[in-house]
Protein backbone atom coordinates (compact mmCIF):
# COMPACT_ATOMS: atom_id res chain seq x y z
CA UNK A 1 0.00 0.00 0.00
CA UNK A 2 0.81 3.35 -1.02
CA UNK A 3 2.13 5.61 2.29
CA UNK A 4 1.44 9.22 2.32
CA UNK A 5 4.83 10.98 3.70
CA UNK A 6 4.85 14.73 3.91
CA UNK A 7 7.77 16.97 2.01
CA UNK A 8 10.78 17.58 4.22
CA UNK A 9 10.86 19.28 7.24
CA UNK A 10 13.27 22.11 6.86
CA UNK A 11 16.66 21.46 8.10
CA UNK A 12 17.59 24.38 10.12
CA UNK A 13 14.24 23.20 12.41
CA UNK A 14 14.86 19.78 12.68
CA UNK A 15 18.18 19.70 13.78
CA UNK A 16 17.15 21.99 16.69
CA UNK A 17 15.27 18.77 17.91
CA UNK A 18 18.51 17.01 17.72
CA UNK A 19 19.19 19.20 20.95
CA UNK A 20 16.37 18.33 23.20
CA UNK A 21 16.38 21.87 24.08
CA UNK A 22 13.64 23.32 26.15
CA UNK A 23 12.56 20.09 27.97
CA UNK A 24 10.49 22.13 30.51
CA UNK A 25 7.14 22.93 30.83
CA UNK A 26 6.10 26.72 28.72
CA UNK A 27 3.56 29.50 29.91
CA UNK A 28 0.50 28.61 28.13
CA UNK A 29 0.65 31.65 25.72
CA UNK A 30 3.28 29.57 24.17
CA UNK A 31 7.12 30.01 24.09
CA UNK A 32 8.43 33.98 23.81
CA UNK A 33 10.79 32.97 21.35
CA UNK A 34 8.55 31.61 18.68
CA UNK A 35 5.82 34.41 19.95
CA UNK A 36 8.40 36.70 18.45
CA UNK A 37 9.10 35.26 15.63
CA UNK A 38 5.72 35.15 14.73
CA UNK A 39 5.41 38.77 15.22
CA UNK A 40 8.35 39.53 13.19
CA UNK A 41 7.14 37.62 10.47
CA UNK A 42 3.42 38.49 10.77
CA UNK A 43 3.42 42.26 11.45
CA UNK A 44 4.63 43.25 7.86
CA UNK A 45 2.08 41.04 6.15
CA UNK A 46 -0.96 42.55 8.60
CA UNK A 47 0.18 46.07 7.60
CA UNK A 48 0.71 46.42 11.46
CA UNK A 49 2.69 46.00 14.15
CA UNK A 50 1.89 42.56 16.14
CA UNK A 51 2.54 42.64 19.97
CA UNK A 52 4.08 38.97 20.76
CA UNK A 53 3.26 39.47 24.61
CA UNK A 54 -0.40 40.08 24.04
CA UNK A 55 -1.48 39.81 20.67
CA UNK A 56 -0.07 36.24 19.75
CA UNK A 57 -1.19 33.04 21.60
CA UNK A 58 0.58 29.83 20.33
CA UNK A 59 -2.12 26.32 19.88
CA UNK A 60 -1.70 22.98 19.84
CA UNK A 61 -2.20 22.75 16.35
CA UNK A 62 -4.33 25.66 14.50
CA UNK A 63 -7.26 22.92 15.12
CA UNK A 64 -7.20 23.41 18.84
CA UNK A 65 -7.22 27.19 18.72
CA UNK A 66 -10.41 27.38 16.92
CA UNK A 67 -11.77 25.33 19.32
CA UNK A 68 -10.36 27.63 21.69
CA UNK A 69 -11.71 30.61 19.72
CA UNK A 70 -15.03 28.55 19.57
CA UNK A 71 -15.25 28.11 23.14
CA UNK A 72 -13.89 31.60 23.95
CA UNK A 73 -16.99 33.60 22.22
CA UNK A 74 -19.95 31.70 21.45
CA UNK A 75 -22.95 30.52 23.81
CA UNK A 76 -25.61 27.51 23.30
CA UNK A 77 -27.86 29.15 20.45
CA UNK A 78 -25.21 31.19 18.71
CA UNK A 79 -24.70 30.78 15.11
CA UNK A 80 -20.98 29.65 13.31
CA UNK A 81 -21.32 30.29 9.76
CA UNK A 82 -19.68 28.02 7.51
CA UNK A 83 -19.16 27.93 3.99
CA UNK A 84 -19.90 24.82 2.38
CA UNK A 85 -17.50 22.71 1.58
CA UNK A 86 -15.50 23.42 4.59
CA UNK A 87 -12.95 21.40 6.75
CA UNK A 88 -14.67 19.15 8.42
CA UNK A 89 -12.81 19.67 11.93
CA UNK A 90 -14.95 23.39 12.15
CA UNK A 91 -18.39 21.24 12.69
CA UNK A 92 -17.32 18.96 15.38
CA UNK A 93 -15.40 21.19 16.97
CA UNK A 94 -18.69 23.52 17.54
CA UNK A 95 -20.75 20.36 18.99
CA UNK A 96 -18.43 20.04 21.71
CA UNK A 97 -18.88 22.99 24.21
CA UNK A 98 -20.67 25.95 25.81
CA UNK A 99 -19.21 29.25 25.53
CA UNK A 100 -18.88 31.94 27.71
CA UNK A 101 -19.38 34.89 25.82
CA UNK A 102 -22.30 35.91 23.76
CA UNK A 103 -21.45 37.01 20.43
CA UNK A 104 -21.84 34.96 16.82
CA UNK A 105 -18.60 33.74 14.60
CA UNK A 106 -18.08 33.92 10.59
CA UNK A 107 -15.30 31.29 9.36
CA UNK A 108 -13.19 31.71 6.95
CA UNK A 109 -11.11 29.72 5.21
CA UNK A 110 -8.42 31.30 2.35
CA UNK A 111 -6.68 29.63 0.74
CA UNK A 112 -9.48 26.93 0.80
CA UNK A 113 -9.59 23.72 2.16
CA UNK A 114 -10.43 21.54 0.78
CA UNK A 115 -11.47 23.04 -2.92
CA UNK A 116 -8.04 25.37 -3.06
CA UNK A 117 -9.83 28.59 -3.75
CA UNK A 118 -8.30 31.99 -2.66
CA UNK A 119 -11.10 34.37 -2.01
CA UNK A 120 -10.45 37.48 -3.76
CA UNK A 121 -10.87 40.94 -2.53
CA UNK A 122 -14.01 42.12 -3.52
CA UNK A 123 -15.26 39.00 -1.36
CA UNK A 124 -13.39 39.63 1.42
CA UNK A 125 -14.86 43.42 1.38
CA UNK A 126 -18.43 41.69 0.72
CA UNK A 127 -18.22 39.19 3.77
CA UNK A 128 -16.50 41.78 6.03
CA UNK A 129 -18.87 44.75 5.46
CA UNK A 130 -21.68 42.13 6.82
CA UNK A 131 -19.54 41.02 9.45
CA UNK A 132 -19.41 44.66 10.42
CA UNK A 133 -23.19 45.17 10.06
CA UNK A 134 -24.27 42.37 12.34
CA UNK A 135 -21.17 42.54 14.79
CA UNK A 136 -19.73 38.88 13.95
CA UNK A 137 -16.16 38.05 14.64
CA UNK A 138 -14.22 36.63 11.89
CA UNK A 139 -12.08 33.74 12.56
CA UNK A 140 -9.81 33.39 9.57
CA UNK A 141 -8.37 30.10 8.91
CA UNK A 142 -5.31 31.18 6.71
CA UNK A 143 -3.11 28.36 7.18
CA UNK A 144 -1.83 27.45 4.26
CA UNK A 145 -1.08 31.44 3.47
CA UNK A 146 2.47 30.30 2.33
CA UNK A 147 1.19 28.61 -0.69
CA UNK A 148 -0.84 30.72 -2.62
CA UNK A 149 -0.25 30.88 -6.79
CA UNK A 150 -2.81 34.22 -6.95
CA UNK A 151 -2.82 37.17 -5.43
CA UNK A 152 -3.20 36.65 -1.91
CA UNK A 153 -5.41 38.97 0.65
CA UNK A 154 -5.79 39.26 3.90
CA UNK A 155 -9.18 39.99 5.29
CA UNK A 156 -7.79 42.17 8.19
CA UNK A 157 -5.72 44.22 6.35
CA UNK A 158 -8.87 45.78 4.70
CA UNK A 159 -9.41 48.07 7.32
CA UNK A 160 -9.03 48.82 10.83
CA UNK A 161 -12.33 47.82 11.31
CA UNK A 162 -11.69 44.40 10.59
CA UNK A 163 -8.31 44.14 12.05
CA UNK A 164 -10.55 44.86 14.75
CA UNK A 165 -12.79 41.57 14.80
CA UNK A 166 -10.60 39.46 12.93
CA UNK A 167 -8.58 36.49 14.61
CA UNK A 168 -6.18 35.06 12.19
CA UNK A 169 -5.31 31.30 12.84
CA UNK A 170 -1.99 30.39 11.35
CA UNK A 171 -0.14 26.65 10.98
CA UNK A 172 3.57 25.46 11.16
CA UNK A 173 2.58 22.17 10.27
CA UNK A 174 1.06 23.19 6.99
CA UNK A 175 3.87 26.35 6.77
CA UNK A 176 6.94 24.27 7.55
CA UNK A 177 5.53 20.66 5.96
CA UNK A 178 5.58 18.94 9.57
CA UNK A 179 1.98 18.72 10.58
CA UNK A 180 2.78 16.23 13.56
CA UNK A 181 4.34 18.75 16.08
CA UNK A 182 1.18 20.50 16.17
CA UNK A 183 2.20 24.26 16.46
CA UNK A 184 -0.35 26.86 15.47
CA UNK A 185 -1.69 30.21 16.57
CA UNK A 186 -3.91 32.40 16.29
CA UNK A 187 -3.21 36.68 15.97
CA UNK A 188 -5.67 39.23 16.64
CA UNK A 189 -6.51 42.27 19.16
CA UNK A 190 -5.22 41.70 22.55
CA UNK A 191 -9.37 41.88 23.64
CA UNK A 192 -10.08 38.77 21.44
CA UNK A 193 -6.65 37.01 21.83
CA UNK A 194 -6.99 36.65 26.04
CA UNK A 195 -10.18 34.65 25.15
CA UNK A 196 -8.70 31.91 23.33
CA UNK A 197 -5.46 32.48 25.49
CA UNK A 198 -7.46 31.34 28.69
CA UNK A 199 -9.57 28.67 26.96
CA UNK A 200 -6.34 26.90 25.85
CA UNK A 201 -4.59 26.96 29.42
CA UNK A 202 -7.78 25.27 30.34
CA UNK A 203 -8.00 22.36 27.38
CA UNK A 204 -4.14 21.38 27.68
CA UNK A 205 -2.27 24.31 29.43
CA UNK A 206 0.65 24.68 27.07
CA UNK A 207 2.34 22.95 23.90
CA UNK A 208 4.85 20.78 23.17
CA UNK A 209 8.01 23.55 23.79
CA UNK A 210 10.80 21.90 21.81
CA UNK A 211 8.52 21.80 18.96
CA UNK A 212 7.76 25.35 20.06
CA UNK A 213 11.69 26.38 19.78
CA UNK A 214 11.93 24.28 16.59
CA UNK A 215 9.43 26.25 14.86
CA UNK A 216 10.52 29.67 15.81
CA UNK A 217 13.89 28.57 14.32
CA UNK A 218 11.93 27.81 10.85
CA UNK A 219 10.54 31.08 10.98
CA UNK A 220 14.21 33.28 11.87
CA UNK A 221 15.82 31.33 9.21
CA UNK A 222 13.06 30.95 6.47
CA UNK A 223 13.74 34.70 4.63
CA UNK A 224 17.55 33.65 4.39
CA UNK A 225 16.80 30.44 3.30
CA UNK A 226 14.09 32.04 0.78
CA UNK A 227 11.88 29.02 2.22
CA UNK A 228 8.94 30.68 1.46
CA UNK A 229 9.65 31.20 -2.26
CA UNK A 230 10.89 27.66 -2.79
CA UNK A 231 7.74 26.40 -0.74
CA UNK A 232 5.56 27.73 -3.65
CA UNK A 233 7.12 27.11 -7.03
CA UNK A 234 7.98 23.31 -5.50
CA UNK A 235 4.31 22.73 -4.68
CA UNK A 236 3.03 24.21 -7.89
CA UNK A 237 5.68 21.73 -9.60
CA UNK A 238 3.63 18.62 -7.82
CA UNK A 239 0.03 19.62 -8.50
CA UNK A 240 1.57 19.90 -12.27
CA UNK A 241 3.31 16.54 -11.65
CA UNK A 242 0.45 14.76 -10.08
CA UNK A 243 -1.99 16.33 -12.45
CA UNK A 244 -0.59 14.99 -15.51
CA UNK A 245 -0.96 11.64 -14.57
CA UNK A 246 -4.74 12.52 -14.26
CA UNK A 247 -4.72 14.40 -17.47
CA UNK A 248 -3.21 10.85 -18.95
CA UNK A 249 -6.05 9.09 -17.46
CA UNK A 250 -8.87 11.76 -18.54
CA UNK A 251 -9.80 12.37 -15.27
CA UNK A 252 -10.70 16.07 -14.76
CA UNK A 253 -9.04 17.98 -11.59
CA UNK A 254 -8.76 20.80 -10.08
CA UNK A 255 -6.21 23.06 -10.26
CA UNK A 256 -5.36 24.84 -6.93
CA UNK A 257 -5.24 28.59 -6.76
CA UNK A 258 -3.40 27.75 -3.47
CA UNK A 259 -2.53 25.23 -1.12
CA UNK A 260 -1.62 21.71 -1.89
CA UNK A 261 -5.03 19.36 -2.28
CA UNK A 262 -6.49 18.45 -5.96
CA UNK A 263 -9.83 17.15 -6.22
CA UNK A 264 -10.36 14.66 -9.02
CA UNK A 265 -13.41 13.51 -10.63
CA UNK A 266 -13.94 9.84 -11.01
CA UNK A 267 -17.50 9.66 -12.60
CA UNK A 268 -15.95 7.60 -15.45
CA UNK A 269 -14.81 4.87 -12.67
CA UNK A 270 -17.04 2.00 -12.68
CA UNK A 271 -16.93 -0.34 -9.66
CA UNK A 272 -17.03 -3.92 -10.19
CA UNK A 273 -20.46 -4.67 -9.54
CA UNK A 274 -19.63 -7.73 -7.62
CA UNK A 275 -16.82 -5.61 -5.63
CA UNK A 276 -17.40 -6.29 -1.55
CA UNK A 277 -17.10 -3.37 0.84
CA UNK A 278 -17.34 -3.53 4.74
CA UNK A 279 -20.33 -2.03 5.82
CA UNK A 280 -18.93 0.98 7.08
CA UNK A 281 -18.02 1.78 3.62
CA UNK A 282 -21.49 0.32 1.83
CA UNK A 283 -23.49 2.33 3.94
CA UNK A 284 -21.36 5.52 2.95
CA UNK A 285 -21.48 8.01 -0.24
CA UNK A 286 -20.06 6.41 -3.20
CA UNK A 287 -16.93 8.82 -2.85
CA UNK A 288 -16.18 6.44 0.44
CA UNK A 289 -16.64 3.42 -2.25
CA UNK A 290 -14.15 5.17 -4.71
CA UNK A 291 -11.58 5.71 -2.03
CA UNK A 292 -11.78 2.25 -0.94
CA UNK A 293 -11.31 0.54 -4.12
CA UNK A 294 -8.31 2.59 -4.61
CA UNK A 295 -6.70 1.93 -1.40
CA UNK A 296 -7.28 -1.48 -1.55
CA UNK A 297 -6.74 -2.36 -4.99
CA UNK A 298 -4.32 0.06 -6.55
CA UNK A 299 -2.48 0.99 -2.96
CA UNK A 300 -3.21 4.93 -3.18
CA UNK A 301 -5.14 7.03 -0.73
CA UNK A 302 -7.16 9.65 -1.03
CA UNK A 303 -9.78 11.82 1.20
CA UNK A 304 -13.59 11.29 0.56
CA UNK A 305 -14.91 14.69 0.03
CA UNK A 306 -18.25 14.10 0.64
CA UNK A 307 -17.04 14.93 4.51
CA UNK A 308 -16.55 18.41 3.93
CA UNK A 309 -20.45 18.94 3.18
CA UNK A 310 -23.81 18.40 5.45
CA UNK A 311 -25.91 15.52 4.47
CA UNK A 312 -28.16 17.86 2.28
CA UNK A 313 -25.36 18.30 0.28
CA UNK A 314 -23.24 15.52 0.16
CA UNK A 315 -23.98 14.21 -3.64
CA UNK A 316 -22.48 17.19 -4.79
CA UNK A 317 -18.98 16.13 -4.26
CA UNK A 318 -19.48 11.76 -4.46
CA UNK A 319 -17.84 11.98 -7.83
CA UNK A 320 -14.67 13.32 -6.55
CA UNK A 321 -11.27 12.57 -4.33
CA UNK A 322 -9.32 14.87 -2.62
CA UNK A 323 -5.57 13.96 -3.17
CA UNK A 324 -2.65 15.69 -1.27
CA UNK A 325 0.46 16.46 -3.24
CA UNK A 326 2.64 17.58 -0.76
CA UNK A 327 4.79 14.50 -1.12
CA UNK A 328 8.03 13.54 -2.48
CA UNK A 329 8.28 13.55 -6.08
CA UNK A 330 9.35 9.88 -5.72
CA UNK A 331 5.95 8.58 -4.22
CA UNK A 332 4.25 11.13 -6.45
CA UNK A 333 5.64 9.10 -9.85
CA UNK A 334 4.84 6.01 -7.50
CA UNK A 335 1.02 7.03 -7.19
CA UNK A 336 0.71 7.96 -11.12
CA UNK A 337 2.00 4.75 -11.70
CA UNK A 338 -0.28 2.82 -9.49
CA UNK A 339 -3.18 5.06 -10.49
CA UNK A 340 -2.87 3.62 -14.66
CA UNK A 341 -4.05 0.33 -13.50
CA UNK A 342 -7.47 2.06 -12.96
CA UNK A 343 -7.70 2.04 -16.73
CA UNK A 344 -9.44 -0.81 -17.28
CA UNK A 345 -12.26 0.21 -15.29
CA UNK A 346 -12.82 3.74 -17.00
CA UNK A 347 -15.63 4.49 -19.38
Amino acid sequence: MLIATSTRIPGFASALLMKAIARELTMGQGRIRLREAIAKAYSPLMGQKIDPNTEVVVTTGANEGVLCAFMGFIEEGDEVILFEPYFDQRVTSNNLWKGEQADEIQVLNSPHNPVGKVFSKEELIAIGDLCEKHNIIIISDEVYDRLYYTPFIRIATLSSALAARTLTVGSAGKNFYCTGWRVGWLLGPEYLVKYVAAAHTRICFCGVSPLQEAAAVAFEKAEEEDFWNRSRESMQSKVKRFGAGLTELGIPYTIPSGGYFILANFRRLRLPADYTFPPHVLSRPRDFKVAWFLIMEMGVAAIPPTEFYTKANAHMAEDYLRFAVCQTDEMLEKAKDRLRGLQKYLE
